[in-house]
């Protein structure tokens, strides 16, 4: 599980049937340089499966790979990443 930044969504016109009712972000992953806000912390923009109601400037916990489709158990799912938890505060020394 990462910790990323929520930086905008994806419009889709189609989807798989399995994946209405919620969003997609567009969310950058942050090492602990990035979450003391330097730039150079932030990975490439990647795409995130959001049914929690994150916005733009949200820090998020992500699932990637299979634990990204494990919610959805026992269907199976085309997801890579998974919001898992919107963060109110992250702390780190």
């Amino acid at each position: 599980m990462r910790i990323a930044e929520v930086i905008g969504r994806v419009t889709l016109s189609k989807w798989h049937p399995t994946l209405g009712g919620a969003s997609w972000r567009l969310a950058v992953a942050l090492s602990s340089e990035g979450l003391g806000g330097d730039p150079k912390g932030r990975s490439e923009p990647f795409v995130v499966y959001d049914d929690r109601g994150a916005c733009d400037g949200s820090r998020i916990a992500v699932s990637e790979g299979g634990e990204a489709a494990a919610p959805f158990h026992p269907d199976l799912v085309p997801v890579d990443g998974y919001n898992a938890a919107i963060l109110d505060t992250v702390d780190f020394d």
